[in-house]
């Protein structure tokens, strides 16, 4: 069987370590309830080949690289329309899944925010995912409040799922091998349905702090409230990093209070 041709313009950098990825595999929670998992860039399948061999899930694969599908296709005729040549960040879930599902994938370094925002877009239907991103993504999404590395994406995350920081992935279990470090980390889908504040508010009171992250958020939020009626709060004379996903809910909470 011919080799897929690694794509610089597609991120791609395809693992070739088989205990690597067994640990990614592993990764996925049994406690956690789903059945189907969609992986995201197989490549030439090394996750693909321990996925396919656990009976407790119904697996999905999807590629944009027409020359990842044709080689998948012929690898795996079993999975029909299972494997799907189409870009991740435009599928429509809820016309695949009719149920909770798990992602998991070596992903795409060059499109990882957008894979994770568009987690976040589908929360109520994504109950887990475990991947591999550049390590100072993976870095960023488990960071907590006063790090530098702490910043939107690990508020918005960790606003909704318990985010772990599993292991390091050094550049030489890959083909071609990346400059950098990688990072796998676990999402698991909290409890929380909605937050208790205004969620389109709270977006904005955190992309809007970290957009200024050097201006105290008294500063950074001005244009989002009564600047009178919020005199006294104490959460405004610091900076976005220092607040965690709760003090944002409560200065959402009181930014709404102040407009109404």
């Amino acid at each position: 069987m011919s080799v897929v041709r690694a794509k610089k313009h597609l991120g791609q950098h395809f693992l070739t370590d088989k205990n690597i990825a067994a640990r990614i595999v592993d990764g996925l929670r049994p406690d956690v309830r789903y059945s189907q998992v969609l992986e995201v860039g197989p490549g030439m399948g090394i996750l693909s080949d321990i996925l396919l061999q656990r009976s407790e899930y119904e697996t999905y694969l999807i590629d944009i690289d027409t020359e990842s599908y044709t080689f998948l296709q012929k690898k795996y005729p079993q999975l029909g329309p299972r494997l799907l040549n189409a870009d991740f960040l435009e599928l429509d879930f809820s016309q695949l899944f009719q149920r909770p599902f798990a992602i998991i994938g070596n992903f795409p370094y060059n499109i990882s925010s957008q894979i994770l925002f568009k987690v976040l877009d589908n929360r109520q239907q994504v109950v887990e995912v475990v991947g591999m991103f550049q390590k100072e993504v993976a870095e960023r999404c488990t960071a907590k409040a006063g790090s530098k590395e702490y910043g939107i994406l690990s508020v918005f995350l960790q606003a909704y799922y318990k985010v772990e920081y599993l292991f390091t992935v050094k550049a030489g279990a890959f083909n071609p091998p990346p400059k950098v470090l990688s990072g796998v980390i676990r999402l698991t889908r909290n409890e929380v349905e909605e937050l208790p504040c205004d969620e389109k508010l709270f977006w904005q009171v955190v992309k809007a702090g970290f957009n200024q992250r050097r201006k105290t958020l008294r500063n950074a939020v001005s244009g989002l409230m009564n600047k009178e009626r919020m005199a006294d709060e104490p959460l405004l004379e610091l900076r976005a990093e220092r607040l965690t996903v709760d003090d944002f809910v409560r200065l959402t909470n009181r930014i709404k209070e102040s407009n109404t």
